[in-house]
């Protein structure tokens, strides 16, 4: 059984170093904290108070099974974007009436097992554009189903957070602008087979403060509104997710507080008896999972002025700071972090340059190295690029590994790869 550190971490590298010195697990490796994972689902829900509404957590941020059932047991729902994310979710015993599927490019197959799914098929399907209507519609007919549907709303809100992961303004592929929701209402009056339940929207991800969620809800409260005056067949409003995390320089709000503030917007009007939804996947699982890795080696510039720490882990086992710049702390795992020590430049193996984790101060060269805040983002969005074997997947509760994922070997992407045979 792992020991807390002395910050009370079952992921701190002290704690975390006895698995790897007794060889028990290889670097690199991801490892989850199911605990922690399933405490930060509660401590959302706890902001929702009496309102009735649905935490779908958001599977793309991390699609491991035991994180799916650990998330599923706290009372979450799903929202998936693809039809392999509905059929995993799915079989890990999250029912269909408690998943959305979101997404701009639905495949027919994809629609299919939604809208076949369970006796009603799932909670909704998040239709991205006026176009996408008519094909829902077109496959609910064909497989003799009603389909429940909601309109993703492009607020036209602008979130201040890195521009690959802002969606909510007017040049973003994801929603129906709010000048093209009359013609989706018209589109949804000639498909008898599609039932409105809801209306939603996302403004971007990795938010710190609440300006831009709030507003993007403001503007969903009032089209909801205007909607169920006309046409009270609403079920649910969804205001989506992209709560931040603390990757070390700060985030001043929790969860919670989206939601609490989002529960303040609705009381007191009609639409409070609305199911409030919410899309959280960064904010459940991100502090809760670290990348463990190996030290290769050192290199040092002639007269010192640059330090490289060279580890086993690279942009194939976690791409964020190669695609978004994002900063990731990074500390030895056999030792206290040394803020004020040398710092190092951290790079992995792969043949890029931009296979670099910036720089973070080390007393000495450790061993091993924890990267922090690993949870989201980081295996679901792993390759095999280079060769390299994608990482293993640790999984503890009560401080033992209760689950492992080992990797594909190096040898069967040889086979896999040179066995490809041509027509001929």
């Amino acid at each position: 059984m792992l020991t807390r550190d002395a910050r009370g971490a079952v992921l701190g590298g002290a704690a975390l170093d006895p698995l790897f010195r007794s060889n028990r697990l290889r670097t690199p490796a991801y490892v989850y904290d199911l605990d922690a994972i399933a405490a930060e689902a509660r401590a959302l829900t706890e902001g929702f108070g009496d309102a009735p509404h649905l935490i779908a957590y958001a599977v793309k941020a991390n699609s491991a099974g035991p994180i799916l059932r650990a998330l599923a047991a706290a009372g979450c729902g799903m929202e998936v974007v693809s039809g392999g994310e509905l059929d995993l979710s799915l079989r890990c015993g999250i029912p269909a009436d408690r998943t959305l599927y979101s997404g701009v490019g639905k495949l027919a197959w994809e629609l299919d097992r939604a809208i076949g799914a369970g006796d009603r098929g799932i909670l909704a399907l998040q239709m991205e554009s006026v176009e996408e209507i008519a094909r829902v519609e077109a496959r609910a007919s064909a497989l003799g189903r009603r389909a429940r549907v909601s309109l993703r709303v492009n607020p036209d809100v602008e979130a201040d957070t890195h521009a690959h992961i802002a969606t909510g303004h007017d040049e973003a592929k994801f929603g129906i602008p709010r000048a093209d929701l009359p013609r989706a209402y018209e589109a949804l009056s000639r498909a008898p087979h599609l039932d409105l339940v809801g209306l939603s929207c996302h403004v971007g991800s990795q938010l710190t403060d609440t300006d831009a969620y709030l507003a993007a809800a403001r503007v969903l409260i009032e089209l909801c509104a205007a909607r169920q005056s006309t046409h009270p067949t609403l079920e649910l409003i969804d205001f989506g997710g992209g709560f931040g995390i603390d990757y070390g320089t700060g985030c001043p709000i929790a969860p919670a507080d989206f939601a609490r503030a989002a529960v303040r917007l609705l009381q007191g009007t009609p639409l409070a008896a609305l199911r409030l939804t919410v899309e959280p996947g960064r904010a459940l699982v991100a502090a809760h999972g670290v990348l463990c890795a190996s030290v290769i080696g050192e290199k040092r510039t002639t007269g010192g002025d640059r330090r490289f720490l060279i580890i086993d882990a690279g942009m194939n086992d976690l791409i964020r700071p190669a695609l978004y710049g994002a900063r990731h702390r990074i500390e030895p795992m056999d030792g206290s972090p040394s803020p004020d020590a040398p710092r190092w430049k951290v790079v992995g193996p792969v043949c890029e340059s931009s296979d670099d984790f910036g720089e973070h101060p080390f007393a000495t060269t450790p061993e091993r190295v924890v990267i922090r805040d690993a949870g989201a983002y980081g295996y679901v969005m792993a390759s095999e690029y280079n060769a390299r074997a994608l990482p293993a997947e640790v999984f503890l509760r009560s401080g033992e590994v209760v689950a492992v994922s080992d990797p594909a070997s190096v040898e069967s992407w040889v086979a896999r790869r040179a066995g490809i045979g041509e027509r001929g």
